[in-house]
């Protein structure tokens, strides 16, 4: 089976507001939209982000009403720093300052105007920072 494409779904209560978030804030831009529906896309992310308004109809029945809570949408940037102080002076909230864990990720986060967690990361050990 080959893939020729990946997405992520989310479904939200106010698509153009997450919309807006991950194109303002992170590059994405929109590849269709309709009521209800975005489908956001950067050259380099890999995978398309994809917001649905919930209670759409054309959701299966026992989703129409799901949230996206507990995902975390989480890019990998060569320059982490560069970011949290890009985003902190666009006026972004941090929601989760930037840590290091002990397998030698590094993060912070974000939330969008739904609540979906938008994570940056990059996977360096440790080496003094």
């Amino acid at each position: 089976m080959p893939i020729t494409a990946s997405a992520v779904s989310l479904n939200v209560d106010d698509v153009v507001a997450s919309s807006a978030f991950l194109t303002e804030h992170f590059g994405f831009r929109e590849e269709a939209a309709a009521d209800g529906f975005a489908s956001l896309a950067r050259d380099d992310a890999g995978m398309n982000v994809v917001y649905l308004r919930r209670g759409l109809a054309s959701l299966p029945e026992d989703q129409r009403e799901d949230h996206a809570d507990g995902v975390i949408l989480a890019f990998v940037v060569d320059n982490l720093e560069a970011e949290l102080t890009r985003l902190t002076a666009e006026g972004v909230t941090i929601t989760m300052p930037l840590r290091e864990e002990p397998w030698g990720e590094r993060a912070f986060q974000v939330t969008d105007p739904n609540g979906v967690i938008v994570q940056l990361v990059d996977w360096n050990a440790s080496d003094g920072r």
